[in-house]
């Protein structure tokens, strides 16, 4: 494995100390690499193995390979898995709301304006960070960038988000996130008055076709649905109630910019106001079980102030 070691190195994977190596031999064929990985590696998701592939710490038959090599009865496939990403010199000390921690998971109400994960352009001050600057270990199946991370929330979205301390925690939330067990309810103020008292926004949500960076309704895009409920009317605006029954990316701003009522703030989407710097979005209230204890949680998160200023002033 001199080659994945090798790899590891340029990937500067040095902060998550010794790899565990592992070999499997495939008792029969398989279509994917990363879905046999999945399969016979329990502690690895199909999309972690998918990472864990593109990042060489897989082998198969002694070469790297793809997540979608196909996999041949006999093959011998050598893999190497990281632990728990810990501090490491990436750390900061930024103050986080935490509403709920202990050894398996953290519930924090995220401010608006933090980005969750390191991306091009937020090299610092995200909310890794903040997590890395808490000390202890995190999951590590979203990688070294996302350790801890198993949902995200728009850079402008205020609210709720779940982070993970282990990798079993990890999982345990993706799979309640999939069969929607772990509800999200967000608050948004919209452009408007919304006619319907409630309805269900359905829409096929991909890359729009000109513009990458945004996400739009279009042929062939993920299935996504959203439910609203209006909470309060006022002349020129509405205050909405939206959960997600899935998790596309923009998802709410994309169905309410297409139902005709985009987000006040979200310039991106068709929503922009003078005076507001980001969108009226809000992680209201999230429900989920514990990884460990299979206990029911819920935890609420009142709107920031901009937001409650904002609807206070609305006509």
């Amino acid at each position: 494995m001199q080659a994945a070691k090798r790899a590891a190195e340029r990937l500067a994977v040095s902060s998550w100390g010794p790899l565990s190596s592992r070999q499997l031999i495939a008792p029969a064929a398989a279509p994917r690499l990363d879905r046999f990985l999945a399969e016979h590696a329990p502690e690895l998701s199909r999309s972690a193995a998918a990472r864990l592939i593109k990042g060489h710490l897989v082998l198969l038959n002694g070469r790297p390979a793809d997540p979608a090599d196909r996999v041949a009865a006999g093959d011998v496939v050598d893999f190497e898995i990281p632990p728990a990403y810990v501090v490491d010199a990436a750390a900061e000390q930024i103050p986080l709301d935490v509403l709920y921690e202990d050894e398996d998971i953290a519930v924090i109400d995220k401010p608006a304006g933090m980005v969750v994960h390191p991306a091009p352009g937020h090299y610092t001050g995200t909310l890794v960070h903040a997590l890395l600057g808490r000390g202890g270990a995190w999951s590590a199946i979203g990688g070294v960038s996302r350790p801890g991370v198993v949902h995200r929330l728009d850079k402008g979205t205020s609210g709720l988000i779940v982070v993970a301390r282990n990798d079993a925690s990890h999982r345990a939330l993706s799979s309640q996130l999939k069969d929607r067990s772990l509800s999200r309810t967000y608050l948004s103020i919209v452009q408007g008055r919304v006619k319907a008292d409630s309805g269900e926004l359905e829409g096929p949500i991909g890359r729009h076709p000109r513009e990458r960076k945004r996400m739009a309704v279009v042929a062939g895009g993920r299935f996504a649905r959203t439910r609203y409920q209006v909470v309060e009317r006022r002349r020129t605006h509405t205050l909405l109630r939206c959960d997600l029954d899935t998790g596309r990316t923009h998802q709410i701003r994309v169905h309410l910019a297409a139902l005709g009522h985009p987000v006040a703030g979200d310039g991106e989407y068709g929503g922009r106001e003078e005076g507001l710097e980001r969108p009226m979005l809000h992680a209201w209230r999230m429900r989920l079980r514990h990884p460990r204890t299979g206990a029911e949680m819920t935890f609420e998160a009142p709107p920031p102030q901009d937001f409650q200023a904002f609807w206070a002033s609305a006509t």
